[in-house]
This record gives structure tokens, sequence and C-alpha cells, in this order.
């Protein structure tokens, strides 16, 4: 009998707890400050859906549904006959895309103050924005930048893991670049009082490609066979 393997369970628990721990205290520590702000708006749905800050505490609360719902898909994988690794990792990878990506994409579609009335902008020369960002308040350009370089982390990091076909940094970035240019081009016709920049384009899509590169060693994983339970036995002489 192999006792070593009695305390693999028990350990991967113990594993998992300390790994949540920090990432359980860090969202709990978003969500509150977050949704200090929110007092002064007056309540409403504006101030949790059309603020910020009010985005970024949905999104804060929202994360153990979507922990659930990780679960809850990866379970049924599992049911069907999915390897345990797979089923977890391809469910992380649906549900990651999403709660990673949307608030993102919805805290950019924000209208402005002038949304409807100031005149539409476009900037089309590269790095003009940011050089113009970069020489301002390094608070802002920091706040700025590392905003734009997350935007579509999520899509970058996840999608390759979820579909083979994207295992690739090329495809990836080229994903990025469309949906960036869909997010841009939706700011400058719905007239949100908002720069439709090539700048963000090449941000957001930078974001995605180095998230990408960070999952690059659990790309081969996206096609493995999804069943761990072996076929039924050939019938002698059938």
């Amino acid at each position: 009998m192999d006792h070593s393997a009695s305390p693999s369970a028990p350990l991967r628990r113990t594993r998992r707890i300390v790994l949540a721990t920090p990432v359980v205290l860090g969202a709990a520590a978003a969500a509150f400050l977050a949704q200090r702000p929110l007092r002064h708006h007056g309540g409403g749905w504006h101030a949790w859906a059309g603020t910020f800050n009010g985005v970024v505490f949905d999104t804060v609360a929202a994360l153990p549904l979507s922990v659930l719902v990780v679960w809850a898909l990866a379970r049924r994988r599992q049911v069907a006959g999915a390897a345990a690794a797979w089923a977890w990792r391809r469910s992380a990878a649906e549900v990651g895309i999403v709660h990673g990506t949307v608030p993102w994409v919805w805290m950019i579609m924000l209208p402005g103050a002038g949304a409807g009335v100031a005149p539409r902008r476009v900037s089309l020369v590269p790095l003009r924005d940011l050089l113009a960002v970069l020489a301002g308040s390094p608070v802002t350009a920091t706040v700025q930048i590392v905003g734009n370089l997350l935007v579509f982390a999520a899509l970058g990091f996840c999608a390759p893991l979820r579909f083979a076909a994207l295992g690739s940094v090329p495809r990836v970035l080229a994903l990025a670049a469309g949906c960036s240019v869909l997010v841009e081009t939706a700011q400058y016709v719905l007239w949100l009082d908002r720069v439709s920049s090539v700048d963000d384009v090449l941000l957001n899509t930078a974001g995605a490609g180095l998230a990408a590169l960070a999952s690059r060693r659990w790309w081969g994983a996206a096609a493995d066979a999804p069943s761990d339970r072996s076929g039924p036995a050939p019938v002698p002489g059938g």
C-alpha cells in the first residue's frame, strides 16, 4: 500500500486555502474602497452601474458568483466524463473571459459629461495621445496606461486556454486588436464624449499579448482529451 499518496488531498486543500486567502482579502478591500464614494451619488442604479467605482464594486461583489459558476460548469463536465483538470481549466477560462473583460468594456463605454453634445474626437496618430499622457501627472498616466493594458488582459490570458485554435500570440493579438477597434468605433458611433484613439487599441492589444504570454505554459492543456474514462473493453472474438 502506498502511504505517500494519502496526504495529497489534504495538502491540496490546504494549498488552495492559502492561495485563496489573499485573493479574498484583496477582493474585500477593493470592494470596501470602491463602495465608499458611491455614498455621495445618492444611490440608485446610476451609482452602481454608471460610475467607475460602482462597476468596480459590482465586479468584486460578483466574484463569489463567478467562482460558483466555475464550480458548477466543472462538475457538470466531470459528471459527463471529462478529466478533472481539463474540466476546471476550461470552466475557469470561460468564466474568466467574461468576468475579466465585461466590466472593463462597460467602464470604457460609460458616457462622458458631454455625450451627444461635445464634438466627436478621433486620434489616429500612433503614440501621440500616449506621449501626451506621459507628459502629465504620473499618477494619471499610470492609471490610464495600466487600465488600458488590462481591458483585454483576461481575454488574452484565458482565450488560448479555452480555444486551442487561439494558442498563438499573433492570433491573440489579432483578436484583441479587433475587439479594441470595435469598442473604439462604438465610442465614436454612440457619441459617448470619449476619444477614439489608436493608442488605446495599441495598449489594449499589448495587454492581451502580455497576458497570453503569461498563460502560455498551459496552452497545450487546452487540446487535451476531455475524458479520463477509458472506453469499454473489447469483446473477445467481436
